[in-house]
Order: C-alpha cells, then sequence, then structure tokens
C-alpha cells in the first residue's frame, strides 16, 4: 500500500522536473548562442577592421634573378668544371671547349693580315715611285719652257736681222749670201722653236700620265690600307671567338642542374643551365585589380612563406607591373572575339626585402610560394 502511494506520489511530480530541466536546457541553448553570435559579430568585426587597413594575397612567389649559361661558339665540349647545385664566383670555369679549329682560324687570319702588310709595302713603294715621275715629268716641263723662252728670243733676234738684212740688200748694201744667212737663221730658229713647243707638250702629258699613276698608286696604298684593318679586325674576331672556348660563370650565385657532358656538341645559343642568384631575390604577388585602390609605392608588407611556418619577413611595395598578368602571355585573351566574359584580373606586384640581415632571407628560393599582406596605413 505503501509503495503504491509513494508511486503515484512520484509520478505526480513528473511533470514539473521535466519542466525544469527544459527550462535549464532551453537557458543553456540561449547563452551559447548569445556567445556564439557575440563570438561571430566580434569576428566579422575584426575582419573587417583588418580588411580595411590591410590587403592579402597567396598568389605570390619567390623571383630572383636567373643567369642562363649560353655559349658564343659551337664545338664539342672537352670537360666539365662544375656539378649540380655548386656554388661559383663569377668568372669561374665552367665548361672547356675543342679549341684546335679556333686556333686553325687564327693563324688563317694572321697569316692575311702579313700579306695585307706585305701589300701595303708594294704600294707604298710604287707610290713613291710615281710620285718621283711625277717631279722628274714636271722638272721635264720647267726645262722646256725655258727653253722655249730661250728659242722664243733668237727666234725675235733671228727675225730683227732678217728684217734689217731684207732692207739693206734693196740698197745693194750687203751680199746676196749674206741675206740667205741672215734668212737661214730665222727659218732654223723658228723651227726650232716649234720642236721645243713640240716637246713641251709631250713633257705635259708625261705629267699627266705620272700624276694618273700617283693616284692609282694613291688609291692602292689606301686599298691596302684598308684591307689591313679588315684583317685586323678578322685576327681580334679570331682571338674573341678562341676566349669563347671557355665558358665561365657570368656572375655569383648557384648552378643549377648541369646535363653536360664531355664530348658533348653544344650549337652557338643553346643554353646550357643557369646560375641562380641565390643572394638576391624578392616577390612577386599577383593582386586582384580590385585590391588596387589603395595600395601605394613604400606600404609596408609582412611576408610568409611556406617553408617557413610562423616566422614573418620585413618588406616594402616597390613597384607595379605596367600590365596584367594575362597581357604578356603567350595568347593573350582578345575581347573582340568571340563571347565576352568579365572576370577579374591580376596585376604582379614587386616586394623587396628590408632586412638583408635576416638569415632565412637567404634560404628563400625563386618559385617558393609565399602570402603577402600588405598594410595600407
Amino acid at each position: 500500500m505503501e509503495a503504491t502511494e509513494r508511486k503515484l506520489t512520484e509520478e505526480a511530480k513528473a511533470p514539473d522536473q521535466v519542466v525544469i530541466a527544459k527550462k535549464k536546457t532551453s537557458y543553456k541553448f540561449l547563452i551559447g548562442f548569445f556567445v556564439l553570435l557575440l563570438a561571430g559579430g566580434f569576428f566579422g568585426y575584426t575582419k573587417y577592421q583588418h580588411a580595411q587597413q590591410h590587403e592579402e594575397t597567396e598568389d605570390a612567389q619567390i623571383d630572383g634573378n636567373i643567369s642562363p649559361v649560353i655559349p658564343r661558339v659551337s664545338g664539342y665540349i672537352t670537360d666539365v668544371r662544375v656539378k649540380d647545385n655548386q656554388h661559383v664566383k663569377k668568372g669561374d670555369t665552367l665548361l672547356l671547349m675543342d679549341d684546335r679549329d679556333l686556333k686553325i682560324k687564327l693563324e688563317q687570319a694572321v697569316a692575311a693580315l702579313e700579306i695585307a702588310q706585305s701589300n701595303l709595302g708594294v704600294a707604298q713603294s710604287a707610290t713613291t715611285t710615281s710620285q718621283t715621275n711625277v717631279t722628274a715629268a714636271q722638272t721635264g716641263e720647267l726645262v722646256a719652257d725655258a727653253q722655249i723662252e730661250a728659242a722664243r728670243i733668237k727666234v725675235k733676234r733671228a727675225t730683227d736681222d732678217f728684217n734689217r738684212y731684207a732692207n739693206l740688200i734693196q740698197d745693194h748694201s750687203i751680199t746676196q749670201q749674206q741675206y740667205d744667212q741672215a734668212l737661214a737663221e730665222k727659218e732654223t730658229a723658228e723651227k726650232q722653236l716649234l720642236i721645243l713647243q713640240e716637246q713641251r707638250k709631250t713633257a705635259a702629258a708625261q705629267t699627266n700620265v705620272a700624276a694618273s699613276q700617283s693616284r692609282t698608286t694613291g688609291t692602292q696604298t689606301n686599298v691596302a690600307n684598308a684591307t689591313i684593318h679588315q684583317r685586323q679586325a678578322d685576327v681580334d674576331a679570331a682571338k674573341l671567338n678562341l676566349s669563347y672556348a671557355v665558358i665561365i660563370a657570368p656572375t655569383d650565385g648557384v648552378v643549377s642542374k648541369v646535363g653536360m657532358q664531355a664530348g658533348q656538341y653544344i650549337q652557338q645559343g643553346q643554353s646550357l643551365f643557369n646560375v641562380v642568384l641565390s643572394n638576391d631575390v624578392w616577390v612577386v604577388a599577383n593582386f586582384k585589380e580590385t585590391q588596387f585602390d589603395k595600395m601605394r609605392i613604400g606600404q609596408k608588407v609582412m611576408v610568409t612563406a611556406d617553408a617557413f611556418p610562423g616566422h614573418k619577413f620585413e618588406a616594402t611595395l616597390t613597384s607595379f607591373s605596367p600590365a596584367t598578368g594575362s597581357r604578356f602571355a603567350l595568347l593573350p585573351p582578345d575581347n573582340a572575339s568571340g563571347n565576352f566574359v568579365k572576370t577579374v584580373q591580376r596585376l604582379p606586384v614587386k616586394i623587396e626585402f628590408n632586412s638583408a640581415a635576416d638569415p632565412l632571407v637567404k634560404e628563400l628560393r625563386p618559385g617558393m610560394n609565399v602570402g603577402v599582406d600588405v598594410h595600407l596605413n
């Protein structure tokens, strides 16, 4: 009987306990909901504030100077002096090429230069001879002029004597023999003058011929001089090509994978491998075009590298690309053809590290992924 009454009493109290338990659960839910709402609001507010003062992107990579090793002459490799990932300094020997054919070409160029120099000597001798002939011909002209002047004087005197004798013979003051003698002297003087005048013309012609020969030999001398300059240039080019048989490091850095072997034939202009400047790196970040309204050169940037989680590198925004990345693509988009679909473009930004004393900066390698946070204020 007592057990039955106790059971009835407990059944009467059960609904009240259920209500109390539901109320407690409801309070906990409301409290949790408000806590989550406050936390979400605070998180959203902080993100909004952060977005107003920062621009971030993970589309960024480490970049650096990479200098290709390119031979300037073709030939066979005789020795490879470097290995993969080896540190080198500017001027260190990387490869040696077979230079026997280059030495032969140098000897040929030297021989051609000697021949040109010999030809110059011959041309100079001919020029000297021509100038001597010109001088002699000019001297002959002067002598002929003097002889012609003397002959003219003699002709004048003989003519005067003949005219005087012609008057005297009319008066029978002289004999016929004297008159004939004066006439003969006059005619002889005139013929002698004509002969000297013809000789003067011949001397003038010889002077012209000698002058023409002198000009010709002078031209030959100039040609010989030009040939010497050309042959000297050939010698210099052959020496330069011979020096190219030794391929040296263009700068300080680390050699990439070296796939060359001794005995392999390489072509002029062929890219063999690269030398990477490991101590000169920067960041290229590709920001959306909608992120550029507040970005300026000189703003502070924090860089995080995937290779060094938790470490932040201080950097500075230094420059913007003159065009979007798509403009430099092999096949840039042409919106004038086909259907147009607007897509957000990205513009590369160069970011340089501030602290060169940070030891981890030297550990960064071109191509590594990084995250970028630009401080707008």
